[in-house]
């Protein structure tokens, strides 16, 4: 399909409908939507004229309550701002029920990256299909749901969404109707924070009703292609989560709750098994089965309605039940029914008793802080030498023992050393019910050193783990510039440490690595972040290579372009020989999950996308994906330009002040969306360092300044330009798909950013220098990314993605000037106590709004 048709079927298929739909809920029975439907439109425009010509925020919204008379009154006024933020949400919401009721139509915009294309060019083609099936044998995708605070719908919206979704695919004009008045109804906002189990209970309904049958399908999908033989150990698509597992700056995240949350996961596989089986009764009623269905009859019930505190492993029971049953219809049935007994083998071998894997995050402080109570508490027992805090790296990875032994905390242990010491004995418990895949991970946060992962290794043995029986994977996270250039160094140590060269050969010589993008972006900017990560992925698999380490790279991508989202696929496509691309795995977070994982369309397509990616970066590589020597200088070169522009701009003291001052930071703490506090060290004064990526990367964009995602870039590239280089950076746009991505993603970041919107800064004081520094790099990008691709407009080869973008930013727009305008009021210092706690609800209400419809903001 070629663009301009794209574009029409987008307008038929989802603006035309949208603004149908849109006049159907202002037609609603409730006079205040009709009454705030009907003002709307002015009040847009009137924004929209007010932004163009430069106002600020409060004498927009001024000057449109002086053109009506009714709203003299401030309470009327106010009255009237919270109704427009009730009503956006909800137009939010329409649109997205719309865009995902048209996605076989209009979200497809990438056929040649679906698994049928790959089966097609192995048609005639014996080498290369036996290729592909050998790749199949050892080739993974594992997606992790994390509980990062950027899903901002409860559930009962989200179950709205899902309904809403499929009338509008059935144009069920009366349901859709009701839907809409359910929607008006429905409240959006959560009274409490949520708990970590309340995160994992919300995150669990995607597990259940898309990952648990899509997974399925598309493994059956495989196996039907290629007759793969069936590998009880072996799976295509991975699921992993951490809501209750990851601990890193949530002291939210107890042992009591990871518990829950492990039991949690289970009861609700359970019953998805045994409405499964529920089918599979009805239909197989013959002799010779009665014995099977009995037991997992039972099995299936009580495991879902009667849960135990420390139930069994009944894996093996189950498939083995399940083969009888085949087994019999095969034999004396003619197979009748047969592909339904598959289907259930095919999810119990994929999901076992656990669902999805159980990542335990923690802190590298926090794993030092726990090593020293241990062997300071149990001198004698652990054998550690008593200047073990003194010495050097090299001294400490020789000091340790590595000698199981039973020692425990007492009273005196600090709460998160207690913690560390107790999930490290759950984890025993979980893989004793749940199967080793149930929980095999513990990850690493700012990992430093190898005597990092070599302390929790032996925290592990002093837990009463044993050497030959220590079924865990530690998993090292690299995050910053500085921890990106040290990685391969740390890993050498580690390949080369005889007792976790041991460890690794009982763990089939596989090393998981997670490089984390958040904060290298926070750290080092856009393109020194993507290019040190690329760095390292490189210097990694040449480590691994060289003592003979299976390596898998577990990719921390957010969903904006800043955390490292954008169109990743394109990114696990573009890999060249020099990086280890056997097995995907990335986390996927927040609005992601609901916007890219939301429905059975949408996840079937992203995970084929991810799959095909995987694939076809091994079966055919292009020439221009593994870089040259000197295209990575020049990469390089171009980075570093980049790095400087950004560190000239984050050590700028007005850097945290213009935040502070402008976006509505300080009021990420006040919305109940997440149980991870904002900062990590939340009791102390704010510093950039202990501020989470996401609460910046959210600041940035509730600004519509995406600074994250681009800042750097257009200097970079004129600087190359000036060296005259600028056709080698042409040449590598066009042959090098990684370095294409990062290009084509910054777009995507500049698509949402709008610096009319706060263009009154640079009247400033204090500030308007600062500002106009932000919006001459956003100017230089945009003339420099345009003429890299050739382009007129930005994201002019996407353009559904691009009109989405556009109607989105519309719909939007009126709750920024309110933000805006909210926080100019909070900071003049004028009101009172009261009217303070209003217009700080005003601003908490527009950002949910805000990061909903940007759908991979935050």
């Amino acid at each position: 399909m070629n663009l301009s048709k794209k574009q029409a079927v987008f307008e038929d298929e989802v603006l035309t409908r949208f603004e149908l739909f849109n006049s159907l809920f202002m037609t609603l029975p409730f006079y205040q939507v009709k009454h705030t439907g009907t003002l709307l439109p002015f009040f847009t425009s009137h924004c929209e004229r007010g932004v163009a010509a430069k106002h600020d925020p409060e004498a927009i919204i001024e000057s449109f309550f002086g053109q009506y008379e009714q709203y003299v009154r401030e309470a009327d006024r106010i009255d009237l701002l919270f109704r427009i933020i009730q009503y956006i949400e909800r137009q939010v919401v329409l649109f997205d029920a719309v865009e995902d009721a048209a996605f076989r139509k209009t979200g497809r915009s990438d056929e040649a990256g679906l698994l049928d294309s790959v089966f097609k060019q192995t048609e005639n083609n014996k080498d290369l299909r036996n290729k592909l099936v050998s790749k199949l044998r050892d080739f993974s995708l594992r997606l992790v749901l994390t509980a990062h605070p950027t899903q901002f719908y409860p559930g009962p919206v989200l179950a709205i969404i899902t309904d809403l979704t499929e009338a509008l695919k059935k144009n069920d004009i009366n349901n859709i109707h009701l839907l809409l008045q359910q929607l008006g109804k429905t409240p959006f906002m959560m009274k409490n924070k949520p708990t970590p189990v309340d995160e994992a209970i919300s995150l669990a309904w995607f597990l259940e009703k898309v990952f648990y049958p899509v997974a399925s399908a598309i493994q059956s999908k495989i196996d039907d292609e290629f007759d793969l033989p069936v590998d009880e150990n072996r799976q295509l698509v991975e699921l992993g989560f951490w809501p209750g597992g990851d601990r890193d700056g949530n002291p939210n995240v107890t042992v009591e709750g990871t518990k829950r949350v492990a039991l949690l996961l289970r009861t609700i596989l359970f019953r998805c098994y045994y409405r499964d089986f529920r089918v599979l009764k009805r239909r197989i009623t013959f002799k010779g089965v009665e014995k099977y269905m009995d037991i997992l009859q039972n099995r299936f019930h009580e495991n879902s309605f009667n849960p135990s505190e420390s139930p069994e492993n009944e894996k093996s029971v189950i498939i083995h039940n399940l083969k009888e049953i085949k087994r019999v219809l095969t034999d004396y049935h003619d197979g009748l029914f047969v592909e339904l007994v598959d289907d259930l083998i095919r999810k119990v071998r994929t999901f076992g008793c656990f669902f999805a894997t159980l990542d335990i995050r923690q802190d590298s402080s926090v794993i030092r802080q726990t090593h020293a109570y241990i062997r300071e508490k149990y001198v004698e027992e652990t054998r550690i030498r008593g200047d073990f805090e003194r010495l050097d790296e090299v001294a400490k990875q020789q000091a340790f023992k590595f000698e199981a032994c039973d020692l425990s905390y007492e009273d005196d242990a600090a709460p998160l050393v207690a913690d560390t010491l107790s999930v490290i004995r759950l984890i025993k418990d979980i893989q004793r019910s749940g199967g080793e895949r149930a929980a095999q991970r513990f990850i690493i946060s700012n990992c430093q050193q190898a005597s990092d992962i070599l302390e929790l290794m032996e925290l592990f043995l002093w837990s009463d783990w044993h050497t030959e029986s220590l079924c865990i994977d530690f998993v090292p996270l690299f995050e910053t510039v500085d921890d990106l250039k040290r990685a391969a160094a740390v890993m050498e140590a580690l390949y080369t440490h005889p007792h976790y060269t041991a460890h690794l050969a009982r763990r089939d010589n596989k090393q998981t690595i997670m490089l984390g993008f958040s904060d290298s972006t926070k750290d080092g900017g856009y393109l020194m972040a993507n290019w040190s990560i690329y760095k390292a992925k490189v210097e990694l698999t040449a480590m691994a290579r060289q003592y003979d380490v299976d390596l898998v790279f577990f990719d921390g991508r957010g969903g904006p372009p800043a955390r490292g989202g954008g169109k990743t696929q394109r990114f696990y496509a573009s890999m060249g020989k020099e990086i280890a691309n056997d097995h995907i795995q990335l986390t996927i977070q927040g609005q992601t999950i609901s916007s890219q994982y939301g429905s059975w369309d949408t996840a079937y397509y992203n995970i084929e996308q991810l799959l095909h990616a995987g694939l076809t970066s091994h079966i055919g590589q292009k020439d221009g994906d593994t870089l040259s020597a000197e295209k990575k200088q020049l990469i390089d070169e171009m980075a570093h330009v980049s790095h400087e522009q950004f560190l000239s701009l984050r050590h700028n003291p007005l850097f945290l002040k213009y935040l502070e001052k402008f976006s509505p930071l300080k009021f990420l703490s006040q919305i109940n969306i997440s149980s991870r506090p904002v900062k990590r060290n939340s009791d102390k004064e704010l510093r950039l360092e202990d501020l989470r990526a996401i609460s910046f990367v959210t600041s940035w964009s509730q600004l519509k300044q995406n600074i994250p995602g681009f800042f750097g870039v257009g200097s970079a590239l004129q600087r190359a330009e000036e060296q005259g280089k600028w056709e080698e950076v042409q040449e590598l746009y066009e042959t090098s798909g990684m370095f294409k991505t990062i290009i084509d993603n910054c777009m995507m970041s500049m698509s949402k950013s709008n610096f009319d919107l706060t263009s009154y800064i640079q009247a400033d004081e204090t500030f308007g220098d600062f500002w106009v520094k932000m919006r001459d790099e956003y100017e230089r990008t945009k003339h420099y990314v345009l003429k890299l691709s050739g382009s007129k407009v930005l994201m002019e080869n996407y353009p559904v993605e691009r009109e989405s973008i556009a109607i989105r930013e519309k719909i939007v727009l009126p709750l920024l000037i309110i933000q805006h305008y909210a926080i100019k009021k909070l900071q003049k210092g004028e009101l009172n106590e009261k009217d303070r706690e209003v217009f700080s609800k005003l601003v908490t209400r527009t950002l949910y709004g805000v990061v909903n419809a940007g759908r991979n903001l935050a």
